[in-house]
């Protein structure tokens, strides 16, 4: 005799129980899968971004760095610049304002420092935006489908109980089919687990180097020039930027 098995048969004969778990599942992989590609896709733009960083330095002046560092509301290396040269300005009061505000008495370095931190800290929160539900699906979809599994497994034992019949014939397909949503738990996991990885490491690389460029724009606000240029690699081809 044929027994009928697969994910059909256990949607077909399974309760609701069964079906509202395979129904998260399915939605748990779908936002998994939506996080990774997004999150994938701005951090490659992000990369690409942060390649401009040398030609921002090699500028005649300010405002051709700006430039040169692709001027869009998601560039993350443009909006530190700028974040940069206002804080110079209004610590030096080069729009000609008075000293009336409390963080007057900073000096221009610490002023500086911070507004760059500021930038920096909301940047890492957009790039951690979304890995929560990474986080998340990885580390409870097994356990969501061990739940359906042993759901399953429990009626499919009450079936076979009322039936009289313990054949291997009677327990290997309702057994084997309960097991199928400890499958699908670890298929949903396994990649959310992988995707989070990939995306912590590809987050930190982009954050060491917005902590790089954000040390290079406070020594060339406070000072005028930047920090360690002449023990860098090419370094006499790199002009000191002029302020705009």
């Amino acid at each position: 005799m044929d027994i009928p098995f697969g994910l059909g048969h256990v949607w077909q004969q399974g309760d609701w129980v069964i079906r509202t778990v395979a129904v998260i599942l399915l939605l748990m992989s779908v936002a998994s899968w939506v996080v990774i590609a997004l999150k994938t896709l701005t951090l490659r733009r992000h990369q690409a971004q942060a390649r401009q960083v040398e030609s921002f330095w090699h500028s005649q002046d300010f405002a051709e760095g700006l430039n040169q560092l692709s001027p869009a509301e998601n560039n993350p290396f443009h909006l530190l610049a700028l974040q940069g040269r206002e804080a110079a300005s209004h610590i030096l009061h080069k729009n000609g304002e008075p000293h009336r505000q409390l963080h007057d008495s900073l000096d221009v370095s610490e002023w500086v420092s911070r507004s760059l931190r500021n930038t920096i800290d909301d940047v890492t929160t957009r790039l951690q935006s979304g890995m929560v539900i990474l986080a998340s699906v990885g580390s409870t979809a097994p356990f969501v489908g061990l739940f359906g599994t042993v759901w399953g497994i429990y009626h499919a034992l009450l079936g076979i109980g009322a039936s009289g019949s313990a054949s291997i014939g009677q327990v290997a397909g309702p057994i084997g089919e309960a097991l199928i949503m400890t499958a699908l738990g670890l298929v949903v996991a396994i990649p959310a687990v992988l995707g989070f990885n990939a995306l912590v490491r590809g987050n930190k690389s982009l954050l060491h180097k917005l902590n790089r460029f954000a040390h290079d724009l406070h020594a060339y606000f406070v000072t005028g020039a930047r920090v360690g240029v002449t023990d860098r690699v090419n370094a006499s081809n790199v002009r000191p930027i002029k302020h705009a």
